[in-house]
């Protein structure tokens, strides 16, 4: 998936996707766990909702809006829009519009 301003970057054997220096997204080498932007406040409620699926970050990811999720578990389009979902968060709000607009999805 190409989303604006986006770059993809292998660090520590994780493949992270950024905006500028903001990591939205990272894959573990093993491509099983799924690490991405999601807000703070709800993240316990996701979690909650679907303990096989979605993890709490790590200790030391506490600080930051992020989740994990099992990738081998995520259909392809509940995926894509995590990661969109996930981008929309560290994209400033005219680029996020403008790419969701063009895709006929609408404010996410």
């Amino acid at each position: 998936m190409s989303l604006p301003r986006t770059s993809e970057h292998l660090i520590r054997d994780h493949t992270k996707f950024r905006v500028g220096s903001i990591v939205y997204a990272s894959v573990s080498a093993d491509e099983e766990r799924l690490g991405f932007a999601f807000p703070k406040e709800e993240r316990a409620a996701l979690v909650a909702s679907e303990p096989g699926k979605f993890m709490m970050p790590e200790r030391s990811d506490e600080r930051y809006n992020w989740v994990r999720a099992a990738l081998p578990v995520l259909g392809v389009d509940e995926l894509r829009e995590l990661i969109i979902d996930a981008w929309c968060m560290v994209v400033p709000k005219k680029i996020s519009t403008s790419y969701l607009e063009s895709q006929g999805l609408g404010l996410g």
